[in-house]
């Protein structure tokens, strides 16, 4: 019985273990156009809560991770409906992750709310540029947290992105929306950016902690008990405010678009689209690091800037557009010295395939083949 145990629980983690090189590249790009839609659609809906006569922040704080029961088809789906795996649900989940998890989650709670706050005063392309900073907050709490290496891509990356936010500021009193006082401009903008230092601080936080993870399903029941945690911290605040009250208010008598756009878009639109989006950037920081799944970050805020402009008619005037290139600029220049220390790295070690397993202190980590190994490398020496 014992060894008919063992010899199972081998085979289970030969299965785990293994996936082919081929199937982690396409996780990433999967992953990545989750993160694309999601990322997009969330911002812009979250603006469209605002912009029809939503007013409350803890709403829109609570759609933001509320949706974490759909985490639980990736979880569950793969072992019982698809038979894909043969592992069972929170296998290895230990305590450690469990606590880790929900602190973290509590930490993204408030960064939710802090992003709730910037957007209800902030044009939405406003708002994305302010929240492309969180790249060099990133970079530097990667060094620390991870010890992501900073040379001069890294820096050059970091000054961009920092000209680009101060060009805003200087800009900013001739792009405030009609009605809008200076205060409270102001307290939108520094919301943002505090929302964008606590996103920096999730990244290398969660890529540590991945570090400890060996499938992509633990990283997504990592996720789901952070966006519970999440989920916890705005009920506690909607229920001192009075946020669901305020919901069914809004929806019956504030809401321009009337209660069935409501509750179909403002909410449950938002919702998904928000969940996608967080379980995309997890999936992202897991299968390769955290400072490359802030660039993505990044490169995707530049896009909500247009949408911005396309959907909402923000201003798009020449500081913006300043701005906006050399967020642009930034990030591709990232990614260009990052693909071509891939290459490098590529030649100097031949093509790698397969599975790298190692021990630290009894618990397996596995790095998903070619994806994170070159990635990781690449990251380390832009």
């Amino acid at each position: 019985m014992s060894d008919a145990r063992v010899n199972a629980d081998q085979q289970q983690q030969e299965n785990m273990v293994k996936p082919p090189v081929k199937r982690s590249l396409t996780l990433v790009i999967v992953t990545y156009v989750c993160l694309f839609v999601g990322s997009i659609a969330s911002s812009l809906l979250a603006k469209y809560y605002f912009v029809h006569g939503g007013s409350s922040r803890w709403v829109s704080t609570w759609v933001q991770s509320a949706g974490f029961p759909l985490l639980l088809t990736l979880i569950y789906f793969p072992r019982y409906v698809f038979k894909t795996t043969t592992r069972r649900p929170f296998t290895r989940f230990t305590r450690r992750h469990l606590i880790f998890s929900v602190l973290i989650g509590f930490v993204l709670g408030f960064n939710n709310f802090l992003f709730s706050w910037g957007t209800s005063y902030l044009p939405v392309s406003t708002s994305s540029l302010l929240l492309s900073t969180q790249l060099v907050f990133t970079l530097i709490l990667s060094a620390i947290i991870v010890k992501q290496k900073i040379n001069f891509s890294n820096l050059n990356c970091v000054v961009l992105l920092t000209l680009s936010s101060v060009l805003l500021a200087l800009g900013s009193s001739k792009d405030k929306p009609a009605g809008l006082t200076k205060t409270k401009y102001y307290i939108g903008f520094v919301s943002t950016i505090g929302a964008g230092l606590l996103f920096a601080l999730y990244l290398p936080v969660t890529e540590k902690l991945y570090r400890s993870v060996y499938c992509y399903a633990m990283v997504m029941e990592v996720q789901l008990v952070m966006e519970f945690a999440a989920t916890v911290f705005a009920i506690i605040g909607m229920v001192f405010d009075g946020g669901f009250r305020e919901m069914v208010k809004e929806a019956n008598h504030v809401f321009t678009k009337g209660p069935t756009v409501y509750w179909t878009v403002a909410i449950f639109a938002n919702v998904v689209t928000w969940q996608l989006c967080f379980a995309a950037t997890s999936g992202m920081v897991y299968l390769t690091s955290g400072i490359t799944g802030g660039i993505c970050m990044t490169a995707l805020l530049a896009m909500n800037v247009i949408g911005g402009v396309v959907v909402y008619g923000d201003e798009f005037g020449g500081v913006k557009i300043v701005s906006t290139v050399l967020c642009i600029w930034g990030f591709s220049s990232y990614i260009y010295g990052m693909y071509m220390r891939m290459k490098k790295e590529e030649k100097e070690k031949g093509e790698y395939s397969g599975v790298k397993t190692t021990e630290d202190g009894g618990d397996m980590e596995v790095e998903m083949g070619k994806v994170k190994d070159d990635v990781a490398a690449a990251d380390d020496r832009v």
